[in-house]
């Protein structure tokens, strides 16, 4: 079994200069190279993003409980100091 699929893809003019364009500027071997780069900073920007998301959520799903917890261990924050 193959391990890479031939793949073609055509482009127009203004996205193949960008292509070269950054294939210079990075010093990449070939265009498939800069799209490839291309796909995994998409990928890890989506990836950041879903994070960040789940983490907010998470964050929300807690927050009054957390709030509220804080209150009662508020009362004991100077529970054994001698006051002055």
């Amino acid at each position: 079994m193959k391990s890479n699929t031939k793949s073609s893809i055509t482009l127009p003019h203004k996205e193949l200069k960008l292509v070269e364009e950054l294939q210079r500027r990075t010093g990449a071997k070939s265009k498939v190279e800069v799209i490839r780069r291309g796909l995994m900073k998409l990928k890890e920007s989506t990836d950041r993003e879903l994070l960040s998301s789940a983490y907010a959520s998470a964050s929300k799903a807690v927050r009054n409980s957390t709030i509220e917890e804080l209150k009662e261990w508020d009362a004991l924050a100077g529970d054994g100091l001698e006051k002055e």
